[in-house]
């Protein structure tokens, strides 16, 4: 792969006796949507956190866009051009839709948190925010209350929040978390558009939308990677059958 946008090599991050990213490379190319998938306890999250550095490796390095990021600070790399979602939603539940990604495009920005004076008020804030907003198709709710919202609603809230920061790469926990078919429908439809805009990075259980969505797939147990591809070869890739999929989580629908 040439000039891949992410690249991960012998990433390792031990938690006591636990071995949770075990000696792991992988590449992301840009404009690619990547998926991780494998099962509870498999590393997703905290190879995650150690891209967007909530976390730190014990050893190995990350690279963005050509750049050593592996012992940055997560508002650094937000800077660059990193941006994420998480599994469990992280919102300003008493605050509205408008201000909670105005309050995000103004902490990219490089602006302090004036509560006094709200970022909405500025009107540079407040374009980009609506803009985000009527990406994810909230632009009727711009002025609801958070906690007013729907499930599945504040999950597209929180991608308007990170497109907020006009990332280069969109890092994605477990999006369909909790959501309906309807829900569920809406989000992968919302990624399928997203994609075209910025590389993608999934880390779901859905195996519906990974299927739907990935143009490559990385499979990890136990923090190793057993198997990365296009999703046809994961599909069939008995190693991962026995590890992970299983017969009745193989998707045909879609391929």
């Amino acid at each position: 792969m040439a000039d891949p946008l992410l690249r991960v090599e012998n990433l390792v991050r031990r938690f006591g006796g636990i071995v949770a990213t075990d000696n792991l490379s992988l590449d992301v190319a840009r404009g690619e949507l990547h998926a991780i998938i494998g099962p509870n306890g498999a590393g997703k999250t905290t190879l995650i956190s150690q891209l967007t550095g909530q976390l730190l490796p014990d050893s190995g390095t990350i690279r963005f866009a050509d750049r050593d990021i592996t012992g940055l600070p997560a508002y650094r790399r937000s800077a660059l051009g990193l941006a994420r979602s998480f599994q469990i939603t992280s919102l300003l539940l008493d605050f509205t839709a408008l201000d909670n990604v105005a309050l995000a495009a103004q902490a990219h920005d490089g602006h302090s948190f004036h509560f006094w004076r709200s970022a909405r008020a500025e009107r540079p804030l407040r374009e980009t925010a609506l803009a985000a907003l009527q990406r994810v198709g909230l632009g009727s709710r711009a002025e609801t209350l958070v906690s007013k919202l729907s499930h599945g609603e504040q999950r597209e809230l929180e991608l308007a929040v990170a497109l907020a920061t006009k990332p280069q790469l969109l890092l994605l926990d477990e999006p369909m978390a909790g959501l309906g078919i309807t829900e569920s429908a809406r989000m992968v439809k919302l990624l399928q558009e997203l994609r075209r805009e910025v590389t993608i990075v999934l880390v779901e259980h859905d195996m519906e939308a990974v299927f739907a969505l990935a143009d490559r797939i990385t499979v990890l147990v136990y923090g190793r990677v057993i198997a990365s591809g296009a999703p046809a070869a994961i599909r069939g890739n008995e190693e991962v059958r026995r590890a992970y999929l299983g017969e009745q989580h193989v998707v045909t629908r879609h391929g």
